[in-house]
């Protein structure tokens, strides 16, 4: 199908209470609306950020999925699978993204700043200055990568039919060096099968921050949550059969751009990490914190608004 302006939102669902149904299934009692969850288990601790510290688990590598649009209590009702995975490992059960739509979202998380973009435009409408996470990392000696689900070409700037250019968040920074850095680590990802990612998973060659970017039926914005429940199970296993996992090098951190609009914009986090065991978070945290967490794993300074936010996965021990 095709998919033909990247500020048409195609998926609306419909109206629900703002049930905290991910919770419910993680076995604690919650208040509606924005109110904190109230835990059964003991909640971690959270510091803020430094890239001088590092995780003492031997946590060196952070691989990131996002997905679109829905609330807890969607998820809980819909996607089995990743509560079996929140339940194992851990979740921060008070997470936020920052706006709607879609694209600032995105670049929190990216480059640690809205940039101001309040809109859902391609990377052609929003040139972007200065670095990214990506391209801070590459020129700091470390590596990064993107893998985008049903992407056509590497750091493809436009619509592909289920490829949607503003989920492809290296794809808006414009510096010459980051355009370089997009067109040779930004890449299709292939299936669980066979491709690049498949490839560096088998090899234990993922990068020190790689972003898994879905293609807008498996993310859940035209299709179901089913649909992405079981997409994240084609991956999932493979990944943490995968040599990085395996060695405790590697945490894997799969949240959403936004709600549905019907939960004060809280969202889900899993985070999956041997070291995890039904680990309940109870902080307040958001994209901001992501984007720091990351950067202090990778040893750099989190970028512009990202720098000294709360770090989501100190709390968990990472």
């Amino acid at each position: 199908m095709s998919y033909t302006s990247a500020r048409r939102r195609t998926a609306r669902w419909l109206p629900r209470a703002a049930a905290l149904g991910l919770a419910i299934s993680l076995g604690m009692t919650a208040c509606t609306g924005d109110a904190d969850f109230v835990p059964s288990a003991t909640p971690g601790s959270s510091q803020r950020a430094s890239h001088a510290v590092q995780p003492g688990n031997g946590v060196s590598k952070v691989l990131l999925i996002v997905e679109e649009n829905r609330s807890l209590q969607d998820v809980e009702a819909h996607m089995p699978f990743l509560i079996s995975q929140a339940r194992s490992y851990g979740t921060a059960t008070n997470f936020y993204a920052i706006s709607h739509p879609s694209l600032p979202n995105y670049l929190v998380l990216a480059g640690g700043s809205t940039f101001g973009v309040i809109d859902d435009g391609e990377p052609d409408e929003h040139p972007l200055e200065g670095p990214s996470l990506f391209g801070q990392l590459v020129s700091a000696g470390r590596t990064a990568k993107t893998y985008a689900d049903a992407m056509p070409t590497n750091c493809a700037r436009d619509n592909y039919e289920t490829y949607a250019a503003r989920h492809n968040p290296w794809t808006y920074f414009d510096d010459p060096a980051e355009r370089a850095g997009c067109e040779q680590f930004d890449v299709p990802s292939g299936s669980p099968a066979s491709g690049p990612l498949a490839d560096d998973i088998n090899a234990g060659n993922l990068p020190t921050f790689s972003l898994l970017v879905p293609d807008i039926c498996h993310d859940g914005h035209d299709c179901s949550a089913a649909t992405t429940d079981e997409w994240l199970q084609s991956w999932l296993p493979i990944i943490k059969n995968g040599p990085d996992f395996a060695s405790n090098r590697l945490v894997i951190v799969i949240t959403w751009d936004e709600d549905d609009e019907h939960s004060g914009n809280r969202v889900p986090i899993v985070v999956i990490h041997p070291s995890l065991k039904d680990k309940q978070v109870t902080q307040r945290f958001d994209h901001y914190g992501l984007s720091a967490s990351i950067a202090r794993i990778a040893g750099i300074p989190p970028l512009r608004d990202a720098n000294k936010r709360t770090d989501v996965l100190a709390a968990f021990g990472l």
